[in-house]
């Protein structure tokens, strides 16, 4: 699907009609997707679906980086020796974990076939953090 432009084609035949925006909260960033992730996912995918055959154009792009993110805090990186540059170290290491956590997901997501601007949205967010 992804390699077709499948979400590009369904995009450019649905310009100018009437928009159906689902909002989407931030992504996981908390191990492998589980049934949890997948049933949010896919139940929004099919809304979004749904929308585009009733006649709406319904994007779908996935929010955003969450501001935390699990981590251990008793890394190496961590322990810097003043309290601005530990808290620095720690939202790096926060951040670096969550991308991870976020483009393994990303992938889970797409092999299940949910549609989405999947590439314009999740980075692009998170490099504002």
């Amino acid at each position: 699907m992804e390699r077709d432009g499948l979400y590009q084609k369904i995009r450019a035949a649905a310009k100018g009609r009437p928009s159906y925006v689902l909002t989407d909260g931030p992504p996981y960033a908390n191990g492998a997707i589980h049934l949890g992730h997948a049933l949010n996912k896919i139940l929004k995918d099919l809304v979004v679906k749904s929308r585009t055959l009733d006649g709406y154009d319904a994007p779908y792009a996935p929010a955003g980086m969450p501001r935390s993110a699990h981590r251990d805090a008793s890394r190496e990186d961590s322990r810097a020796r003043r309290p601005e540059d530990r808290c620095k170290a720690f939202r790096a290491a926060c951040r670096e974990y969550a991308l991870k956590q976020v483009d393994a997901q990303r992938a889970d997501f797409k092999r299940l076939g949910v549609l989405g601007d999947w590439d314009n949205s999740l980075h692009d967010h998170a490099a504002a953090l």
